[in-house]
């Protein structure tokens, strides 16, 4: 017989079911070493569910906690904004102006915005079907790159700073990031909001550059670089989440 000791723990499942008048809910669980309690929480922005679990908490009394509030999570995920698809007829913002996304032809061509014969602001996509979305969500990221390059550029050349690297990714927890090293990181998401939000991201992250921290000083070099904060901040407390749920 072997030890205890020895004895394999088996691993948690990584998610957990929850059912509620007939439906089946996924629910992500997370062991948290530095967790004092079991938390549940329901993301605005992507619609997951994430238990999160003390060290020594039983898989069995996790899954009777998410049971008990079965009510509740129906009632956070009925909230919850249905996800944009890219797809011909989807309405996605760029630069903050609804674009409708248009198939327009299966020859192979770039992707761009443009007017429709009726005026109407489109993501014109060419190519095969089956690859409209992949090629919508290029072409954001393009664009985004191309955004945050010259907004970086401008803000750099203001306060007499350079940026290592600039990259563009899908980050979930931060809209943007700076490295010790002078790196740039910056979600492509953000070419979807209007161009003051975009702008104030770039000079958010360059006062980085000078100050590594969120002090007074900080602060006073991102107003200086981008008046209108303020109101940028406030745009991504209210709207940032939808952001999320688009493609």
């Amino acid at each position: 017989m072997k030890s205890a000791l020895f004895r394999r723990v088996p691993a948690d499942p990584p998610h957990l079911k929850v059912l509620h008048e007939g439906q089946a809910f996924k629910v992500a669980l997370k062991r948290r070493p530095t967790a004092k309690r079991i938390t549940l929480r329901v993301s605005t922005a992507t619609g997951e569910v994430v238990l999160s679990i003390p060290e020594r908490t039983e898989v069995g009394l996790a899954q009777k906690f998410a049971d008990s509030h079965s009510q509740w999570i129906a009632t956070r995920l009925a909230k919850v904004p249905e996800r944009v698809v890219f797809e011909p007829g989807a309405l996605v913002p760029v630069r903050g102006v609804l674009h409708r996304i248009v198939h327009w032809s299966s020859i192979r061509g770039v992707t761009q915005v443009a007017k429709s014969g009726a005026g109407e602001p489109i993501i014109a996509v060419a190519g095969e079907a089956a690859h409209v979305a992949r090629r919508v969500r290029d072409f954001l990221e393009a664009e985004a790159k191309k955004d945050f390059t010259a907004a970086v550029r401008k803000h750099t050349a203001q306060l007499g700073v350079s940026a290592k690297r600039i990259t563009v990714r899908d980050t979930k927890s931060r809209w943007g990031s700076c490295s010790a090293n002078g790196a740039l990181n910056f979600s492509w998401r953000l070419i979807m909001a209007p161009p003051f939000v975009l702008d104030y991201l770039a000079a958010h992250e360059v006062a980085h550059l000078r100050e590594l921290n969120h002090s007074h000083r900080f602060w006073k070099i991102t107003h200086q670089l981008c008046p209108r904060t303020d109101e940028a901040e406030a745009w991504l407390k209210t709207y940032g989440s939808a952001l999320h749920r688009i493609g």
